[in-house]
């Protein structure tokens, strides 16, 4: 014969295993009562972890959006700022080609001047040697007769006067 009190097993857990109502039972309570703690806990705070994600979701689609504002001000700033440089180095660039046209024209005028400068300074020196020929043929041709100033003759004659 077979005795039935040693088939039994003698651990406790496997006893809970024979009475899965119990089991089931025990879980069920313990699943209620954890629900019930979470809306009694949400309640007594006043929040939900969902309505606090949401809010927080949206405050973050907020600041991006302000964020994204503010980026796109300053791209419309420094796209401002890169036009007026554009302007102001166009208007250099102008400046610097009528510098140029000038000081090429001032340099034309300063060529013309030098080349009349020249050519002065060739006729002066052309008239010098030319005045300074002609004093050395008049020094080696002598005056047939000079004649002594009328000055001299007058008084002269009114000596004679006088003596006679």
């Amino acid at each position: 014969m077979i005795d039935l009190a040693e088939d039994t097993p003698s651990n406790p857990l496997l006893r809970l295993g024979a009475q899965p109502i119990a089991l089931t039972a025990a879980a069920l309570l313990l699943l209620i009562a954890g629900v019930t703690s979470i809306a009694i806990w949400r309640a007594y705070t006043g929040s939900a972890p969902e309505t606090d994600r949401v809010v927080a979701s949206r405050q973050l689609q907020a600041r991006t959006a302000q964020a994204s504002e503010q980026l796109v001000e300053k791209t419309k700033g420094l796209e401002a700022t890169q036009q007026e440089s554009i302007d102001q180095l166009q208007v250099v660039q102008d400046q610097l080609q009528t510098m140029k046209r000038l000081m090429a024209a001032q340099q034309a005028d300063t060529k013309r001047l030098s080349e009349q400068v020249t050519t002065l300074n060739e006729s002066i020196d052309n008239l010098r040697q030319s005045f300074a020929s002609a004093r050395a043929t008049e020094v080696e041709t002598p005056s047939v007769t000079r004649k002594k100033p009328a000055r001299h003759r007058v008084h002269a004659s009114a000596r004679k006067r006088s003596r006679g």
